[in-house]
């Protein structure tokens, strides 16, 4: 096991913990009437995740590749499962989770996962059969449509741009012509620019990242309150636990807003410090792969590092305004149990890899 790796994986727990703990205090009291509510859920998830990484990372990694297309079925059974009332239920709009004997979670978290697994078997057994249009792409874009229906039924174009980040790397890197990377990036693209013009709300997004101030009370009240907390944060930071922002003025603070109260609270030197976790687990998750000669493993890690990195990276490029607003969480630090439980199940075949490389 590689014990850098685990050492940053923890760590980013423990900050996300923290920083949740005052984050979310005012949240909790408000709707649950009690501060901690959003950190003592967090952290029964992080319990749960921390022991599915340590049962998966003495699992051998191979038998996931055998059952790979099983667990894209059950994922997109849970998906389907989300469209029926007395299954799924929504929040603001959007019909997300799962209510299935007292539990209620998140089923497009589990997706992702078992995404990366079926594609990393696919493209792992196809080597010479990816330059082959029918043979290694046609059944990529079948499935990514399935997966995009499903999403956009929800919606949830947020994690559909994490869905497609992923395919596309792991597309990539299993030795896709260029000239078929490109064709299906331009597709991509018209496809989401479509989905942007036709719905108003993702539209608003557009104009706001491209003058913040238009309705600065409106359309552009999120991204602006997040301006104010990054700019009241400074090189050091107001304080841990002293967010003016967190009382009521800035959105979503527990989930995609989070990495603002970071910035507040910590400062340049805080958020800096998250930034320089993420790079750290970027650049140890590459030596695992770099270490192994399966094109599964290889796959793998791969496509857990594009999921975790590229998501915070979109994160925190959306909430500094470089992006428009994609309301997607932060790794390991917003508030989501499911999110955090399929991370760290994903990060113990991770381990077992490494270990095995």
């Amino acid at each position: 096991m590689s014990k850098p790796l685990l050492i940053i994986t923890l760590v980013l727990l423990v900050f996300g913990l923290i920083v949740l703990s005052s984050a979310g205090i005012v949240e909790g009291q408000k709707k649950f009437g009690f501060s901690y509510y959003y950190f003592y859920q967090q952290l029964i998830s992080v319990g749960i995740g921390l022991l599915a990484m340590f049962i998966f990372s003495r699992i051998n990694y191979k038998f996931w590749k055998k059952m790979s297309v099983l667990i894209l079925l059950g994922a997109l059974f849970l998906m389907i499962l989300v469209f029926m009332p007395q299954f799924g239920y929504g929040l603001k709009g959007a019909t997300r989770w799962l209510n299935i004997a007292g539990f209620s979670f998140q089923p497009s978290e589990i997706l992702k996962l078992a995404l990366i697994i079926y594609l990393a078997a696919w493209f792992g057994n196809r080597n010479d059969r990816m330059r082959n249009w029918v043979y290694g792409t046609v059944p990529f874009l079948i499935i990514l449509g399935i997966i995009a229906f499903l999403l956009l039924r929800q919606p949830d174009i947020g994690t559909l741009l994490i869905v497609i980040a992923i395919s596309a790397v792991i597309y990539f890197l299993a030795g896709s012509p260029i000239k078929h990377f490109l064709m299906i990036g331009a597709l991509i693209l018209a496809t989401l620019a479509i989905l942007v013009v036709v719905e108003p709300y993702r539209f608003d997004r557009i104009k706001t990242y491209l003058d913040p101030s238009i309705d600065p009370k409106g359309i552009s009240y999120q991204v602006n309150q997040s301006f104010i907390s990054i700019g009241s944060g400074g090189v050091f930071g107001v304080g841990f636990g002293e967010s003016v922002q967190k009382f009521g003025f800035l959105p979503e603070v527990v989930n995609d807003s989070i990495f603002a109260i970071v910035a507040e609270e910590l400062g340049f030197v805080g958020s800096g410090f998250l930034i320089g976790l993420f790079i750290a687990f970027a650049f140890l998750m590459v030596r695992v792969a770099n270490d192994v000669s399966d094109k599964f493993a290889k796959l793998f890690v791969m496509g857990m590092t594009s999921w975790v990195v590229g998501q915070s990276f979109i994160n925190i490029a959306a909430i500094s305004g470089l992006l428009p607003l994609t309301g997607i969480p932060l790794p390991f630090v917003s508030y989501g149990g499911t999110a955090i439980v399929a991370l760290l199940t994903g990060m113990g075949i991770v381990f077992n890899i490494a270990k095995r490389a």
